[in-house]
C-alpha cells in the first residue's frame, strides 16, 4: 500500500496560518475515514479533524472555526488548513486514512 506523507509543517507565529498536506490518502475501502490527528508532548494523541464516506466531516472543539479539512480524491491528497493558529495548536501532527498512518509534522506556534 502507497505510505501517508505528511508535509506543510513549521514555525508559525500566534495568529498566522499554514496547511497540511497528506500524500496517499485515498480510499480503499467503503466505508473510509480518514482525519488529522495531533500529539503534544506529554499528551495522548487527539483527533483534530476527520471526514468520511458521504463526506461527513467533523471537528474538535478546539479546530472549530479555525480549521478546514478537505481532500482531492483524484490526486490522493488530503489538506488541513489552519488559520488563526494559537501556541496551543502546538503538536506533531499526524494524517491517517483507511488503515494508515503518516510519520507526523511538527507545527509549532510560537512569537
Amino acid at each position: 500500500q502507497e505510505p501517508l506523507v505528511e508535509s506543510g509543517g513549521g514555525l508559525v507565529q500566534p495568529g498566522g496560518s499554514l496547511r497540511l498536506s497528506c500524500a496517499g490518502a485515498g480510499n480503499v475501502s467503503t466505508p473510509w475515514f480518514m482525519a488529522w490527528y495531533r500529539q503534544a508532548p506529554g499528551n495522548s494523541r487527539e483527533r483534530v479533524a476527520s471526514i468520511s464516506s458521504g463526506e461527513i466531516i467533523n471537528y474538535a472543539t478546539s479546530a472549530k472555526g479555525r480549521f478546514t479539512i478537505s481532500r482531492d480524491s483524484n490526486k490522493k491528497l488530503m489538506y488541513l488548513q489552519m488559520n488563526n493558529l494559537k501556541p496551543e495548536d502546538t503538536a506533531v501532527y499526524y494524517c491517517y486514512s483507511s488503515g494508515k498512518w503518516g510519520q507526523g509534522t511538527q507545527v509549532t506556534v510560537s512569537s
